[in-house]
């Protein structure tokens, strides 16, 4: 079974445990913590991951890092998965539950890259146009590559919608070669 799998099924077991105690935010908020704390410190991860170290080294560590900072049920979901010996799944896990809490709550994840930076007033225009055109509620990821030349792609769950320089260049450069 592939890890996406297994990750994606201890997920929804967390998101249906967290939804029965009524703490379905606070576990999504222990998510964000959890994925925020791997990204500064990757040797957590590589710990998490390492076949070589216990499970109760693991646990341990898991314990002396999260216990008075995530909930409970959150703390004793990380043990769990340690002591299955799939601790190398725990990052996967928590990205899978935020991916199903977003999609359980109608949130939509949407990134736009642009040549330039955007203003503000041009993302929260952005965001409304989304919104509007999903019927969901948006979250935006702003990055710049400036090989754009000008215009933004824009990127929606599996729709894209290109208007940058570099795509209508590529366009006429197509046409061109083709007579």
């Amino acid at each position: 079974m592939s890890e996406l799998t297994v990750a994606s099924r201890y997920a929804k077991s967390l998101l249906d445990l967290a939804s029965e105690q009524n703490v379905v935010e606070d576990a999504k908020a222990d998510m964000d913590f959890f994925l925020k704390t791997l990204k500064q410190n990757p040797q957590l991860a590589a710990v998490l991951g390492n076949p070589i170290i216990s499970q109760s080294k693991k646990t341990a560590i898991l314990r002396d890092v999260f216990a008075d900072k995530v909930n409970k049920i959150t703390l004793g979901f990380f043990s769990l998965l340690v002591t299955k010996g799939r601790g190398e799944i725990i990052s996967g896990t928590a990205e899978e539950f935020i991916n199903q809490y977003n999609t359980k709550q109608n949130i939509i994840k949407a990134t736009v890259v642009s040549a330039t930076p955007l203003s503000e007033e041009n993302k929260q225009k952005l965001v409304a146009e989304v919104q509007t055109a999903v019927g969901s509620q948006v979250i935006l990821t702003a990055k710049v590559d400036p090989s754009l030349i000008g215009g933004f792609v824009l990127t929606v769950g599996d729709r894209q919608v290109d208007t940058s320089l570099a795509n209508d260049l590529k366009k006429l450069k197509k046409e061109f070669a083709q007579g």
